[in-house]
């Protein structure tokens, strides 16, 4: 049974009868607003797949039109902004083609969907109808491109469609000026009066959504040798980041910067508990004398030939209960104990020491990834004394360990120094979205109730529990007039946050 939909079922009785509230707009008639020192005639907003609008894993037009760039220029509009211009795709689908074929990798969005009589995230279905090899003319204000890391945005070939596989973002080529220009050249080219400007995500979120897999590289100052999931280095994102704000500020009034908050607390990674395992007392004791001898011989052993600290030996007891467990884990940065078992005393046979290599039970420090969820508890044998995440460690793609929280932690408070450094240098607004996403995990009240973090029903995240839903880009939207507001003498109004949706529960396309 699946832990994950199970979850979302506790969720259910208040997800039906929450209601999508709608309010008129808080601007009063012949009202007017003063845009202080700053000209938004041409706003032109660069980032990631958080600028772009994307949501519910997937990039489609609804999405788009509530992006928070979008939502800003509604308002700029009111104090002389000019036309907005989107790179809009074909449907509210998702998923995208190349010359009529299905691009691997690139699903259509999620709904919660009711079908097996139980809400769960699910594919929407229809054909996606966004081919990338059909260029879209620009110039764009919206340079938001999902996927994008920091040192992306000045690479050359990243809209080359013969790239694609390699070094480009089939987002990125489908509005690309030419294949060889690069995200930040389009972006200053449009020679911006006001600019926003938030990268940085993904030098960190492909690490961790993949569970650590990748490489922590902290002292590499070469990109192009960097892998998907890679860490980027703060010394690389900090050169990249410093030339994009000189580039887009040189014909600017002035802009936006927002920094990177902490991944390991969007819904992805704290909505499946890490005690995800119920056992009965039979089976507990039965597991416990399976792992008797490895506690109580195998661990000292290796304190006593040196291979391990007394310390480790005890961080790698595995013991269960009735109840509620902790899922045991393979953690990478445990000494691999495998060759050691293969050898007199312990003689033991290849596949358990291969399970056993670096094996320890979780923590309340450990997180499980959304992705990770369908895989607990699933009996490999008919038995079942062979369970996924209790004699079968979760693999380390499955989980995020303490260590590797640190490595993201580290590399995003570099990157987030460089920035808040960056708006004070250059007079910049500033909106920390760190802080913003903190106080979601406990509550932000606005006008027709509360949103938070919490996965479905917190209003905050989309389905993909990575993206914001509408009304949280709309949050963000707010958070910028208020930055922006106080930077430079504006007026601007905020929106009313409940004229946005939050999850979608259906399988209109139309929305």
């Amino acid at each position: 049974m699946k832990i994950f939909k199970l979850y979302l079922l506790l969720f259910s009785a208040t997800l039906f009868i929450s209601c999508e509230a709608e309010f008129d707009d808080a601007i009063e008639d012949n009202e007017v607003f003063d845009a202080g020192e700053a000209d938004f005639s041409n706003y032109v907003s660069v980032g990631n797949s958080l600028t772009a609008g994307f949501a519910d894993n997937a990039l489609y037009r609804e999405g788009q039109m509530n992006s928070f760039p979008n939502i800003l220029a509604q308002q700029f509009a009111l104090v002389g902004g000019g036309e907005f211009n989107q790179p809009i795709v074909a449907d509210n689908i998702g998923g995208l083609l190349a010359n009529g074929n299905p691009l691997p990798g690139f699903d259509t969005r999620l709904v919660l969907s009711t079908q097996s009589g139980q809400p769960f995230p699910d594919n929407i279905s229809g054909t996606p109808q966004t081919d990338i090899a059909n260029v879209q003319q620009g110039p764009f204000n919206n340079m938001g491109v999902p996927g994008a890391k920091s040192f992306h945005l000045s690479l050359s070939g990243y809209g080359d469609i013969s790239n694609v596989g390699t070094i480009a973002n089939p987002f990125f080529v489908r509005f690309a000026s030419s294949p060889s220009a690069t995200v930040i050249e389009d972006a200053v080219a449009q020679n911006p009066s006001f600019f926003s400007l938030w990268i940085g995500n993904n030098d960190v979120l492909g690490f961790a959504t993949s569970g650590g897999v990748g490489v922590d590289q902290t002292g590499n100052l070469n990109p192009a040798t960097y892998g998907p999931n890679d860490i980027t280095d703060p010394n690389v994102f900090a050169q990249v980041y410093t030339s994009y704000v000189s580039a887009l500020n040189a014909s600017a009034s002035g802009g936006v910067l927002y920094n990177i908050p902490d991944v390991t607390s969007i819904p992805f990674f704290t909505t499946v508990p890490r005690n995800a395992v119920p056992l009965d007392g039979q089976t507990a004791a039965v597991l416990n004398q399976q792992f008797a001898a490895y506690n109580q011989q195998v661990l000292p052993g290796l304190v006593q030939f040196g291979v391990i600290s007394p310390e480790e030996a005890a961080q790698r007891q595995i013991n269960f209960q009735a109840g509620q467990n902790f899922v045991t884990l393979t953690d990478e940065s445990l000494t691999d104990i495998s060759q050691f078992l293969l050898a007199p005393p312990f003689n033991l046979d290849p596949q358990t020491a291969g399970l056993l290599a670096q094996l320890r039970q979780a923590t309340n420090e450990d997180l499980i990834p959304l992705n990770a969820s369908g895989n607990i508890g699933n009996a490999l044998d008919p038995q079942g004394t062979l369970i996924t995440g209790v004699t079968v460690p979760l693999g380390d793609e499955s989980v995020l360990t303490v260590n590797e929280q640190m490595m993201i932690n580290n590399a995003r408070n570099a990157y987030n120094a460089v920035i808040q450094s960056a708006a004070q240098t250059n007079g910049l607004a500033f909106v920390d979205v760190d802080q913003l996403l903190q106080e979601a995990q406990v509550g932000i009240p606005f006008d027709g109730g509360t949103l938070t973090s919490t996965f479905v029903t917190g209003g905050a995240f989309s389905l993909d529990g990575v993206h914001l839903t509408p009304r949280g880009y709309a949050l963000v939207a707010n958070e910028s007039i208020k930055a922006i507001n106080q930077t430079y003498g504006s007026t601007l109004p905020t929106v009313s946050l409940g004229d946005f949706r939050t999850i979608a529960t259906s399988d209109n396309t139309d929305l």
